[in-house]
């Protein structure tokens, strides 16, 4: 999240180094602590490059199996840790072989 800068009103947004690399580390634990973990991926303004000031962090989560239904899967993930609001797509397998959304995406996402 962002954060003052010392004794300023200023607020410093993180760069996308630093953002680009938190979920890395999340996606370490989650595969340790949450069997149904399978990949992560960016996509968006971070994905692009063209991120900025208020970017959120784009992301889509492959779990092997859901008991949730889809609109809920994202509330179940503790996404804390992120520099940055996210906003998280959860998808099993065949659910995201099938998203338009995704399709449309194709091309900038990245697999971490």
């Amino acid at each position: 999240m962002p954060v003052r800068s010392l004794r300023s009103s200023v607020l410093e947004w993180p760069g996308a180094g630093r953002v680009l690399e938190a979920p890395k580390g999340w996606a370490v634990r989650a595969g340790r602590e949450r069997p149904e973990f399978s990949r992560l991926a960016c996509f968006g303004s971070y994905a692009r490059g063209d991120w900025g000031v208020g970017s959120d962090l784009n992301l889509i989560l492959l779990v092997r199996e859901a008991s949730e239904a889809f609109a809920r899967r994202a509330a179940c993930w503790d996404l804390a840790s992120m520099p940055v609001p996210c906003d998280v797509l959860v998808y099993t397998p065949d659910e995201h072989a099938r998203a338009t959304l995704t399709r449309a995406i194709a091309r900038e996402v990245q697999w971490i």
